[in-house]
């Protein structure tokens, strides 16, 4: 949802609509931000994700309203940061293989990005959601198995 924009969710909602089956069980999975926004940042859109903006949870249930029912809507947000942390150590371990082919300047880009989404999801300001939604009228699935 990250790289669909904010103009594009009801018609991507609308797609997922229309795409699928009559008893299915959609899922997406999206970083996301606790405030709406309709720009990305500066810096994260020039150098990491072109037109990246992460939603928020009104904007997605904005584009959801009147199609689907959201069935589970699950936050890793804080698991996320070990995970980066994690990409972080591997990419600093593999950084002297590399170095001669990308340079410092991509060094110290990519370890700015690592680190400093990390700390954003530390400080709670990011999530990762994972979201079960169904077509309004549909029979409850059992998301046990979601």
């Amino acid at each position: 949802m990250e790289h669909v924009g904010p103009k594009n969710y009801r018609t991507y909602m609308e797609t997922v609509d229309r795409c699928l089956k009559e008893d299915g069980i959609a899922f997406f999975h999206t970083i996301g931000r606790n405030n709406s926004i309709t720009t990305s940042d500066p810096w994260t859109d020039k150098y990491i994700f072109p037109n990246g903006i992460l939603p928020s949870i009104s904007q997605l249930g904005a584009a959801m309203e009147s199609i689907f029912v959201m069935e589970d809507w699950h936050n890793f947000g804080p698991d996320y940061d070990k995970t980066l942390m994690a990409w972080h150590a591997n990419f600093e371990k593999a950084w002297p293989k590399l170095k001669s082919k990308y340079g410092d300047r991509f060094y110290r880009m990519w370890r700015y990005y690592l680190l400093s989404s990390a700390g954003a999801f530390r400080a709670r300001n990011n999530q990762l959601w994972q979201v079960v939604i169904t077509r309004q009228g549909s029979a409850q699935p059992d998301c046990r198995h979601c």
